[in-house]
């Protein structure tokens, strides 16, 4: 339990609970960095706060996000996704989820699956956090290139901003404010995690 003001998320229960327990924290494995990359991606346009609300639907809807079971998705599964009222039923989105998928399966053959591919674009560590929000980029020059190599390996929905996104998500990166309450436990996550 985060004891003082979080640096986002105060007053709304589910909110509090991810930017608690789950925000910054890493996040290096093949699955759940798909999970992260994919709900990133449909939250593009929308509030965070309604793709977690949906996100037990998205789970079921899209096999755990297990890449090799979703890459083996067609066009019922298409169908099936489009008529799910409990996600988010946008087409392209969906698409580019499947793409994702058979992209992340791709990879593994190359010898760098996702998860090294992302973790080889850590940005390195700041100097000291952030103070406030001004201090915290949309993106960085990691993100950048990691959206190129993605794009370049058949990923789609996988922009700069969303890259970064993903980086606070999974822990690449910690910006959770200097004064925040869960910044610690971040930290030494992190630390465990040879991240920071």
């Amino acid at each position: 339990m985060v004891r003082g003001t979080r640096c986002w998320g105060d007053g709304d229960p589910l909110i509090q609970r991810y930017h608690d327990e789950e925000w910054g924290f890493p996040v290096l494995d093949e699955r759940g960095l798909f999970e992260k990359l994919s709900l990133e991606a449909f939250q593009s346009g929308m509030s965070w706060r309604t793709i977690l609300a949906k996100r037990d639907a998205f789970r079921a809807a899209f096999a755990q996000f297990d890449p090799e079971a979703v890459a083996s998705f067609g066009d019922a599964d298409v169908a099936r996704l489009l008529a799910d009222q409990g996600i988010v039923r946008n087409r392209a989105k969906i698409e580019a989820t499947l793409a994702n998928a058979r992209a992340a399966v791709g990879l593994r053959a190359t010898g760098e699956p996702l998860e090294a591919l992302v973790r080889a674009h850590a940005p390195p560590p700041r100097a000291r956090p952030p103070a406030t929000w001004a201090h915290v980029p949309a993106t960085v020059p990691e993100s950048l290139a990691l959206a190129r190599e993605l794009k370049r390996r058949g990923f789609r929905f996988v922009g700069p901003t969303t890259l970064y996104a993903l980086m606070q998500a999974c822990g690449l990166v910690d910006d959770h404010l200097a004064g925040c309450p869960a910044r610690p436990a971040v930290e030494a996550a992190r630390r465990a995690a040879g991240l920071g």
